[in-house]
Formats: structure tokens, sequence, C-alpha cells
């Protein structure tokens, strides 16, 4: 990048996230870094966002129905004059210096094409053990993941304009993992960057069905998206982990031919733990071993969705292949 003062277009799409909107706008436009736009695309809201954006001072763009993510995101871009563009989801709320680290990190390498940020370990807001477990996970994953990396999220990340443009934008086909989909789009003469310096609080799901069915619907996209090609490799989980704890699962009625063979199943338990053992490690340091004992119950469930999903996402893969044969 140049070494002028560019400015930043900071865009939230937003669909029914009254309780978290205020606060993210507001915290936009507090950053340190400046002269900074906030946009924020509505997706057709059925709550308060449109009054509440409206309050604020910050450009609201409306889509006449509802698109999506990814329509909402273009249409964020489209309304911006920004030389940069920071998107963050409206459920986060940012660190006053996140959009000055991702400048920073962007200023220092001129071949970043994306500087992705982390969500901080302490949720927006503390909705209970559900929420806990789902914010821990999210940042030990990333912040382990930091430096150059072959993913692409876009809860809260800078990109340059240019990169946006010449990638065409988000595909507004995909109503969920657009964020990875645009991934496999971009040229590979953009570096990705994940960073433990641009950091922001999320408001995560709360609720345990919830959870597992969002993650049984991601696992399944995901698994066309990443075999697929293109440059993403989604490293959230642990493959070791994967295989154990379906295999757990799988053999655990081996326990009706006779009770010794239940050591089957809690031996691949042990893997699928001990494939953890870094996670279990840093929850137990920040919430004690009680609280761990709930969090390695939830991560197995999770595990079990990502498996399922992924295993429901082959047909849809492999008809793709037939047809693409033809």
């Amino acid at each position: 990048m140049s070494g002028t003062r560019e400015t930043v277009s900071v865009v939230i799409p937003n669909f029914n996230q009254s309780r978290t909107l205020a606060a993210c706008v507001e915290a936009a436009l507090a950053q340190t870094y400046q002269p900074i736009e906030v946009i924020v695309a509505d997706d057709r809201s059925t709550d308060d966002s449109r009054r509440i954006a409206r309050a604020l001072p910050c450009t609201l763009v409306e889509l006449p129905v509802n698109r999506g993510a990814a329509a909402a995101r273009n249409a964020g871009v489209a309304a911006s004059r920004g030389d940069v563009v920071f998107f963050v989801d409206s459920d986060i709320v940012l660190r006053p210096d996140a959009v000055a680290q991702a400048m920073r990190v962007l200023r220092e390498d001129p071949a970043c094409g994306l500087v992705q940020g982390i969500y901080d370990k302490q949720p927006l807001y503390g909705d209970g053990v559900v929420e806990t477990y789902k914010t821990l996970h999210e940042y030990f994953w990333r912040r382990r993941s930091a430096g150059v990396v072959r993913m692409t999220l876009f809860a809260l990340g800078a990109m340059p304009r240019e990169v946006f443009d010449e990638t065409g934008g988000f595909d507004e086909r995909v109503r969920e993992i657009e964020d990875v989909v645009f991934g496999t789009r971009m040229s590979d003469r953009w570096t990705i960057r994940l960073t433990d310096t641009v950091v922001g609080r999320h408001d995560d799901v709360d609720r345990l069905l919830p959870m597992l069915r969002t993650q049984f619907r991601r696992a399944r996209m995901l698994t066309s998206a990443v075999a697929g090609g293109g440059r993403n490799r989604v490293r959230a989980f642990s493959p070791t982990g994967l295989l154990a704890s379906v295999a757990a699962l799988a053999t655990l009625p081996l326990a009706l031919l006779s009770p010794w063979l239940l050591l089957v199943p809690a031996g691949l338990l042990a893997i699928f733990l001990a494939s953890e053992r870094g996670l279990l490690a840093f929850v137990g340091r920040e919430r004690g071993p009680v609280y761990t004992i709930s969090f390695a119950a939830l991560h197995y469930a999770v595990y079990v969705m990502t498996v399922a999903g992924a295993a429901a996402g082959v047909p849809g893969l492999a008809l793709r292949a037939v047809g693409g044969s033809r």
C-alpha cells in the first residue's frame, strides 16, 4: 500500500441483530484510526435494526428483500468510498485499535490481500455454557493459526478495494459460507493473513440445538467448497479427533456383545481427547477443571455433527463431479 493515509470504509452486514448493532457501530466509529466511514447494509431486518442504524452517524443501505450476507456485503461496498474495506459482522464489537492494527499489517505486507482478525476469548455477553464454549474454541483455533493462512473468513477483516474489485465481490447465489467461497476465487498473487492483533468481542450462539444445527449445515456445505479446490482449507478441528469421535460412537454397540468391548469406544474417546489436549489445557487454565468437563462434552457433540455434516455433503459433491465430467 502507498505511504499516504488511506481512508477506510467499515462495512457492517446486518440481519436482525438489534441487540448488538448499536454497540458494533459505536465501536467502529470510535476507532483510533481515522478517517473512517461506517456503512450498515441491512438485509431487510424484521426487528429494530434499521431504526437503530438511522439514529447513529453512519450510512444505512437497505436491501429491498432479504438476500443473504453476500448481497449485503456487496451493497455495503458499493455505497462506500474507502481505499480499504473493513468488514465486521453486526454481532461483533471491535477493540479501539482493530482498524489501526489491520492497516499496519497491510502496510507491512504489500502483497497481503486480506488481513483477518480473531474473536476475543471473552464473549460480548456471557449467556451461558454454550456461548462460552463457542467463544473459547473460536479464540483458540484462530489464535493458534495466526500467520499466513489459506482460508477466508470475513467476520472481521480488512481488504484493499482493488482486491475486492478484482475478485468480483461475493457470490450472491451463496447464502452461507460466502466468505469461504470468496477465497476460492482470489488470485494466488495475494496472501491472506490471520492476526491476533485485530480483535473483537463476539455475541455467539448460546443454545445447544441451534449451535449443532449450524455446525451440521456449515460442514455439509464446506465439504463441497473445500474439496472443490481453491486456496481454502479449514483447520478448526483435528483430523484425528474427527475420526476418533465418530468411531467411538459407532463402536459403542459392541458393549451389547461383551462389557469388555466398552474398552474400544473408551480408547477411541481417549484418542479424541488427546487430539485436543492443547485446547483442553487452555480451557482448564481459563475456566477451571469443572467447566472443562462440560467443554469437552460439547466439543465432542460438535465433532460428531461436523462429521455427520461432511458425510451429508458427499453425495452433492459426487453429483457435481459427475455433472462436471459430462
